[in-house]
């Protein structure tokens, strides 16, 4: 499982790249998360408010931060 956090880098964007980790550690999943700071790449997506979460190249959310029980639902779904 490959996932991107979409963003600047901001707080918010921090804040759900710790709880993608706390979901993944809950589910027993490994996964490789990459953070995506550039906007060209952000665009490409389509998405324009961040912080954004792609789980294996499908956008799953954006303009939000997600709480950890609500990235593992996510995750059991797309697995």
């Amino acid at each position: 499982m490959k996932i991107k956090i979409l963003g600047s880098g901001c707080a918010n964007c921090v804040t759900l790249a710790e709880n993608t980790k706390k979901a993944l550690a809950e589910v027993g999943a490994e996964a490789e998360i990459e953070k995506v700071t550039d906007f060209a790449e952000i665009a490409k997506y389509g998405v324009m408010s961040t912080p954004g979460l792609v789980i294996d190249e499908k956008v799953v959310s954006y303009g939000k931060v997600l709480k950890p029980q609500d990235i593992v639902k996510i995750i059991q779904k797309n697995k």
